[in-house]
Formats: C-alpha cells, structure tokens, sequence
C-alpha cells in the first residue's frame, strides 16, 4: 500500500468550501446512523464503479488523504485486458506519472455520500482520481466533464439534463458460475422473461413486472435518485425510468449511481438487469438512453433555449446549440455510442436514430426539438445514446458539440417531416465507423486534449480489434457447413 500524504486534500487544494462542509455533515451522518462501512466509487473509463470499500474509521482517514487506488483500472479494456504494456519502459499513453501502474488516490467528493438502503449500514460516494503528486489524473473522465462544465460556468450557465433509461429485467436462472464458465469473459447468465410479448405501455404488462418495478422505485428513492417514472416498455421485461432535471455533474454521477444500483437490486433478488442496447435474446427489442438537455443563466435559472414570442421553436442560441450537435454527430458518437454493439439498434424506422437531423416532436430523428415561444421547459432531446455509455462523457459531449454550435452560428438546418428518408448525414453504422468520426473531428480532439483523445482512440481500437478476432456465430452458421 502506497503511504499517502496525511493532509493530501488540503494541501493540494482539492475541495471547494462547499465540499468542506459536506464533509463535515457526511462525518455526522456516519455517527448517527452507525455507518460501518463505506464504498469508495470512480466511474472507470466505461462508466462502471470500481473502488473500494473501506472501514468507517479508514473512510474518516479519507477525508483528509484520499484513498490509494491502482489507477491500472484505467488502461482496461471492458473485460480487464490491459490496452497498453503495463510494465514497459513506456506505456504509450504519454502519461510519465503511470510507467510501472504505481497507485494513485482516490479524493472522496462529499457532496456525493448516499447510504444503500439494499446493503445494511453501508455508505457510497464518488471520488475523483488523482496521481500522487496531486493532478488531476489526466484519463479521469469526471475530469474531462468538470472541464465543460467551467468552460460553460465562465459564461455565466450552467446546463440541465433530463435522464430517460431503457434497459431490461430478466429472471435469473443460472449464474454460471462453474469453474470453466468463469472465464476472460465468463459466460453470460440464463435467464428467463419477465413477461410475454410486445404490449408498449399497457396496464396489465405494467402490473405483470409490478412487484420489480416497486422493488426498484423504493431503492432509487431511497438513495434520494429524483425519480419521476417508472413503467415498462415495449419489449418482454424492457423498463423506463426517468428522473426529474439535474445540473450536468448531478446528472452524471446520478446515472453512475442508477446503473450499478440497478444491477446489485436485481441480482440481490434473484432478477438479472443489463443495460446493453440489444441483448442476444430472442424478441428483445432495443434499448436506448435518451438525453434531454438545455442551457439556463445561472443567475435567475433562466432557460435561454426558450424562443421569445413570434420566433422559432427555439432561441437562436438554442437552434445554433442542436446545429453543433448534428454537425459533430459523427464525432461524439464513440462517446454516445461506445460498443460494438450499441450500433446495433441503429437501422431505418428502428426508433433508434439512423440520420443526423432534427424534427419537431419526432420520435425519428436524432434530436428532438421539443417546445415553443415561451416555454419555459423548451429543450432538446437527443435519441442517439446507449445506456451503457459513460455519462460524463456523453453529457460532456453534447456540450462541446452544442457550444461548438453556438460558437460558430451553426444553422441546424429545416426540421426532417420524415426523419429516416431525410436529406441528412447518415450516423456511424459501427464503433469502427465511430472512431473514424472521432479521429477526424478537431474540435472534439481539442476539447478533450490531446492525452485523453489519444487514450480514447487506443481504448476503442483494442476493443474493435479482439471483436475482430472473435469467430462470431454468424460466422460459424454462415460457412461452417457450407464450406
């Protein structure tokens, strides 16, 4: 275990005084509710918790110096390979401070504490990753949503998103958990439905999935998740939910919470939940993440995408903010779209977007505009994500590319009638597809640094090359026999 520095927080400055005194409320709230033990979160490249959980007298020692952590987390690929030599003289990532995978610390942001109301007197929070001389560690991607987020600040606003998840339930009826079955990725569990059949929104569906969905609500609300739907979806045990508007941080680290409370709930009690856009299930229909966001003064919480009277459904700002979305379309989507499968779901009249256009209240296009001339709710809803996305990330990118949009005056262009037959860019049909968009988009490589921008390409190349080098089943139905 790395010695860590007593006063490393203080004396590199790392917390706002706001976070300050949090940290003195969450230390009381420990006491209070005789708080045993506390997991110590970071969302990892993929937007997945890892951390560690530690004692309540380890945690207080946290406060002040962090947590060693092994920042080797951070050149995993979605199943642990290392993208990158990992004890070479040099690791290709330009980063000095990472040669030989020392620890780095884990700064536990107090303004994040919950207690899980499913894991008895156990506390979670959200850190931010550091390397041991105190900076920021530079492939931290709550770092690189931070940044947006006081680039926007800087202008006096700040940002609203609105969350809308579609993932699934299953019943699990074997966790495979035999020693071969355990492998470099072990094999996925079986599992059974929740219900029969396509019945989108209807009551006797609803009542069917009833018990889980209570079961979830009660957790969620709980943690004190701002939850404003709960209901079930179009395919056989496919949910929604959806949370009241957030700032962008919340958001994030909201959705961070919501994904991995979900999984440990279901699995608790005997379900299985996967937030994987199109499972390899028979009669499952896709899944995707939908983000509503706008742009609001900071000042009086104005929402300055609300068009004043006799103009269009947005403000100017607004217009020019959906122009840079759609023109960097290509460029976010290895941030909106991050795995192989995730492209899945994208094809014509599949209620997933296929084209870069905007529409009036069109479920078809990639954003949808949603408002009018003084309302105050006007935002912009993009259809493009899926739920496994990181969040930092995917909210991060809507900024760069919206403010981009405003920067540059970027007309969206005329709203699409018929979204998947309009005269409009086509999306990235494939992670290959998407990393080619992010290489070429200078904007977003700017934005992210240089650093990180390289890591991103290296982390989704090394993912699309071991798909590649997996003999798929169509591949072994279409020529096994044949040939």
């Amino acid at each position: 275990m790395a010695v860590r520095q007593p006063q490393f927080i203080e004396d590199h400055g790392l917390w706002s005084e706001e976070q300050k005194r949090a940290a003195v409320e969450v230390l009381a709230r420990i006491e209070a509710e005789n708080i045993k033990y506390v997991r110590i979160g970071w969302g990892d490249q993929h937007g997945i918790v890892r951390g560690k959980t530690v004692t309540a007298a380890e945690f207080k020692s946290s406060l002040r110096s962090g947590k060693d952590f092994q920042l080797v987390t951070a050149i995993f690929d979605t199943t642990n390979h290392p993208i990158v030599t990992p004890f070479g003289d040099s690791n290709n990532l330009n980063i000095p401070e990472m040669i030989g995978l020392p620890d780095g610390v884990l700064v536990p942001d107090p303004l994040t504490f919950h207690v899980l109301p499913w894991a008895p007197d156990t506390g979670w929070i959200i850190s931010d990753a550091y390397l041991s001389n105190g900076t920021p560690c530079p492939l931290s991607t709550r770092q690189i949503l931070r940044a947006q987020i006081e680039r926007l600040e800087e202008k006096g606003l700040e940002m609203v998103v609105g969350l809308e998840f579609e993932f699934y339930i299953f019943k699990l009826e074997d966790a495979r958990l035999k020693p071969e079955e355990s492998g470099y990725p072990p094999e996925p569990p079986l599992v059974s439905m929740l219900s029969h059949g396509y019945q989108y929104l209807t009551e006797n569906r609803g009542d069917e999935i009833d018990p889980v969905l209570r079961l979830l609500q009660s957790n969620l609300e709980a943690l004190g998740l701002p939850l404003a739907t709960v209901e079930d979806e179009w395919g056989p045990g496919q949910c929604e939910i959806t949370f009241s508007p957030m700032t962008a941080m919340k958001a994030a680290d909201s959705a961070l919470l919501f994904r991995s409370a979900v999984k440990q709930i279901c699995r608790r009690n005997g379900y299985h939940a996967t937030f994987m856009a199109h499972p390899q299930i028979p009669n499952v229909f896709p899944s995707g993440w939908h983000m509503h966001q706008s742009i609001r003064r900071i000042a009086d919480k104005t929402n300055i995408f609300m068009a004043e009277d006799g103009e269009g459904p947005l403000s100017d700002f607004g217009m020019n903010y959906v122009g840079g979305i759609l023109q960097h379309a290509a460029g976010t989507s290895l941030m909106t779209t991050p795995t192989i499968n995730g492209y899945k779901r994208q094809r014509p009249d599949g209620f997933a977007p296929f084209k870069a256009g905007w529409a009036l209240e069109n479920r078809g296009a990639m954003v949808r505009v949603i408002g009018g001339p003084g309302d105050p709710a006007s935002r912009v809803e993009n259809r493009i994500g899926e739920p496994t996305a990181n969040p930092y990330l995917y909210i991060a990118s809507q900024l760069i590319a919206g403010l981009d949009g405003v920067a540059t005056k970027k007309d969206p262009g005329k709203p699409a009638l018929a979204a998947y037959l309009a005269d409009a860019p086509v999306l990235p049909r494939s992670l290959m597809e998407a990393i080619e968009g992010f290489r070429k988009d200078a904007v977003i490589r700017e934005a992210l640094g240089e650093k990180f921008w390289n890591y991103m390409v290296m982390l989704k190349d090394y993912e699309v090359g071991r798909f590649l080098a997996a003999v798929t089943d169509w591949e072994q139905k279409e020529y096994f026999e044949m040939y």
